[in-house]
């Protein structure tokens, strides 16, 4: 497997400074993005790039059993954009826009067959946290995937920030975050956005370990998705039912564990 640092190029942005230079691995099969650490963050496979490779976004993805299909999404985070290219290709009433505050991150999306910039496809090379503090619309779905090799930043999982996402959101809509499994930091940021989103939460474990995905929305939102989950996954494509396939009974099974609001 051979690697490269990312090139440097200048894109206009504000926000916390970024010192990370992102690493592109590749091989006959697979590219792969990593920073100074060895944990990858993102795979794609050369023979079928729009493919959710890593369970951890299959699961992110389990967003379509939740409701309908989003037709306006924020993503903060790129990294190789894998939600972003399936996305594009199998949701295609959805205006997407990226959020990404790591210029070298952008210089990558070639390499990860990213499509380019379009009427409804706008990577932003911006801080996410800031984006969203200020969001030029409200979004029916907002993914929060915004590692580095540290981690989650702090920016990225704080009650404020999580408030901030809630309100930029439709009335059913959905944001689904991507963090750290089972450890005392994961606790925390799941009981800020339990708190942010006043108990409207359910989380599933991605398979792969390490990563815990949590869903958060109105109480309405979750309990309609319960109701018609059975029909909602009878209606998918073939291609989410064959994405989803792992993740669908886990994400039922939180559904029906999920604590319900007390009665008014």
């Amino acid at each position: 497997m051979a690697y490269r640092k990312a090139r440097s190029r200048r894109i206009p942005y504000t926000g916390r400074a970024v010192t990370e230079s992102p690493r592109l691995h590749t091989n006959r099969q697979t590219v792969s993005l990593s920073f100074e650490t060895s944990l990858i963050q993102s795979c794609m496979r050369l023979e079928a790039p729009d493919e959710l490779v890593l369970d951890y976004t299959r699961s992110m993805m389990g967003l379509l059993l939740l409701g309908p299909a989003p037709r306006s999404v924020l993503m903060i985070g790129l990294g190789g954009g894998s939600m972003l290219k399936y996305l594009h290709r199998h949701v295609p009433e959805a205006d997407l826009t990226a959020v990404e505050i790591n210029p070298g991150v952008i210089d990558l999306r070639d390499d990860f067959h990213i499509p380019p910039d379009s009427e409804r496809l706008r990577i932003v090379c911006a801080d996410g946290a800031q984006f969203v503090a200020q969001p030029p619309r409200s979004y029916d779905l907002i993914l929060v995937d915004g590692f580095t090799g540290d981690g989650l930043p702090d920016a990225l999982c704080s009650k404020r920030f999580y408030t901030h996402c809630r309100q930029a959101l439709t009335p059913r809509g959905l944001l689904v975050a991507n963090v750290q499994a089972d450890t005392d930091a994961t606790r925390q940021i799941l009981k800020r956005l339990d708190q942010a989103f006043e108990g409207g939460m359910i989380t599933i474990e991605s398979t792969e370990g390490g990563n815990e995905i949590a869903f958060a929305g109105s109480h309405t939102t979750f309990s309609q998705a319960l109701a018609g989950f059975e029909a909602c996954w009878a209606g998918l494509p073939a291609v989410h039912r064959e994405t989803l396939a792992a993740c669908s009974t886990r994400l039922q099974g939180a559904l029906i564990k999920m604590r319900r609001p007390p009665p008014r």
